[in-house]
């Protein structure tokens, strides 16, 4: 009997070539996609780690770890590699690594060997930072604030800072491989109107890689002299300036934070019209207001700094403009909520993980108006307050945007299925955890606890109790995934090709896809959500 071999690009990309070494040497953006998550997937349990320490140290007033010194290495490390090592790189090189291609139609990026080189990179960027945090640590917090961190007894400092320096081209790199390709290879028919809410928010958000990333690198560098050969550029003692430290730090770090939120805001803006079966409402005003979020980004940064000394006309200047950015955010909200309007729901996993989204974003986006007022901002800046709104929007709501496109995407990038309720369970479980953990320290940091202290007052412990307490459900709530998942890859039912009814051209390939993603170039003659007006059957249009 002969032996039908099929053409190599109708070989789905996880059984053409299996070996390690095909891996590591691989173009095909969608196992360096594969690559970066379980890199990311390993940085976010060891920084949850840190994390867990240290609600287990804040159990009782006094501290269960005792050493001041071990608490401040413990917190630094934890927002080191939670930042800059998941937060950062989590859904733009890795979902959007993945269904970038796909969704404009092309068969890969644009230049598929930096693609692999940016994945090296973030690696050595990583183990940089490790070998510094694990060989002794630092105690800076994941600000580097100077003069502290130019401290010449500070011996790691300077590990640590090269590891986020070669990270930081990893971000460029990958920058600049999405906007060329965002720019060439969309298919034909896929004008930029019919671009899916995803694709333009890792435009927006490639842009600020591309941008405030050099501002990093240079900054860096800077500190590196000044730590390695006392170059006197912030350090007062040899001339310096502490404050531009804080400047050109905040100038790329408050861009940086919507390049962790914009790829989620992406995310949800795909999820809800697919399970509300509904056109997104507002399509170009949701565009556009990812567009003006990246770059008012770029003029707030002055927010970080009321409490530093800057003049009272910047600092006024600042907060104006704080309120500007969440504008946008706010219309976006709106567009789901009308997107939802009528909609005919179904409440799967990822759409509960997007609605946990919507919920703590919009709260997060909500206290920091409290931050952005002048007045307020001074009660409540070195508090407890500001780790509870940080919290909100980069823990609640990027990790509910991540765990959401995972879940959506999941089918696709493996061809398999996960078990419905249990993902159900553990996106709620998610939201229940995450707001036991964290809302109580919003009352903390109005009573006035301030943060990155080992220890605190008695009238404190009811509170820092049931915020640890909250960190074990949520604990639970992230490793569920983690368990279901792995599993559904090997005793998971297989995934048709389109199991959510979702319009985007991703969904018109197999699952999972074929190594080269589509054998015919597909035509687009229509945008991504033109879903039937509800009451009217898909036959009838």
């Amino acid at each position: 009997m002969s032996q039908i071999v099929l053409p190599q690009s109708q070989i789905s990309y996880l059984s053409d070539g299996v070996s390690l070494r095909s891996w590591l040497l691989t173009t095909d953006h969608k196992r360096i996609a594969i690559l970066y998550m379980i890199s990311i997937t390993f940085f976010f349990f060891l920084g949850g780690s840190a994390a867990a320490l240290i609600r287990y140290n804040l159990l009782v007033p006094q501290g269960m770890i005792q050493s001041a010194e071990t608490y401040n290495r413990l917190f630094t490390m934890h927002g080191i590699i939670m930042v800059w090592f998941f937060l950062v790189p989590a859904v733009p090189v890795t979902i959007g690594n993945f269904m970038l291609p796909l969704m404009l139609g092309a068969r890969d990026l644009a230049f598929p060997k930096l693609n692999l080189i940016s994945w090296y990179l973030f690696m050595a960027g990583g183990a940089c930072a490790l070998y510094a945090l694990f060989s002794g640590g630092i105690d800076t917090g994941w600000t580097f604030y100077t003069p502290l961190s130019s401290n010449y007894a500070q011996g790691h400092v300077a590990a640590v800072v090269i590891g986020i320096f070669i990270s930081g081209f990893s971000s460029i790199a990958t920058g600049l491989n999405f906007i060329v390709t965002i720019h060439r290879l969309r298919a034909p028919g896929l004008t930029w109107y019919r671009l899916p809410v995803f694709v333009w928010s890792l435009y927006s958000t490639s842009v600020i890689f591309v941008l405030a990333t050099p501002v990093l690198a240079i900054t860096l560098i800077l500190l590196l002299f000044e730590t390695l050969f006392h170059v006197g550029v912030f350090d007062p003692r040899l001339g310096g300036d502490p404050l531009l430290f804080q400047h050109l730090f905040w100038f790329y770090s408050h861009p940086a934070v919507y390049i962790m939120i914009l790829p989620g805001l992406g995310v949800v803006s795909e999820i809800i019209p697919v399970f509300a079966r509904k056109e997104l409402f507002g399509y170009k005003f949701v565009v556009w207001a990812s567009v003006s979020i990246a770059v008012i980004a770029f003029f707030v940064w002055g927010h970080h700094m009321f409490v530093s000394g800057q003049s009272l006309f910047a600092s006024v200047t600042f907060s104006l403009l704080s309120y500007f950015v969440a504008v946008p955010s706010a219309i976006k909200v709106f567009n789901w909520l009308g997107t939802l309007h009528k909609g005919h729901i179904r409440f799967d996993a990822p759409m509960i993980y997007a609605f946990g989204f919507i919920g703590l974003f919009t709260m997060g986006g909500l206290t920091g108006l409290f931050l952005a007022a002048l007045a307020a901002d001074v009660e409540l800046h070195d508090t407890y307050f500001v780790v509870a709104h940080f919290h909100y929007i980069m823990v609640g709501g990027m990790v509910s945007a991540y765990f959401a496109a995972l879940h959506y995407w999941w089918p696709k990038m493996t061809g398999k299925m996960y078990p419905e309720m249990l993902a159900r369970a553990a996106a709620l479980l998610m939201f229940l955890g995450f707001n036991v953990t964290f809302f109580p320290q919003f009352i903390l940091g109005y009573l006035g606890m301030p943060r990155r202290y080992h220890a605190y007052p008695p009238e404190f412990q009811v509170l820092n109790v049931l915020s640890s307490a909250g960190a074990t459900i949520l604990a639970a709530a992230y490793l569920m995934p983690l368990v279901y998942l792995t599993f559904s890859l090997f005793r998971g039912d297989r995934a048709p090709a389109n199991p959510w009814g979702g319009l985007g051209l991703e969904w018109q390939t197999p699952s999972p896809p074929f190594t080269i993603n589509f054998v015919v170039t597909p035509v687009v003659t229509k945008g991504p959500y033109e879903f039937p007006k509800p009451g009217i059957e898909p036959s009838d249009v």
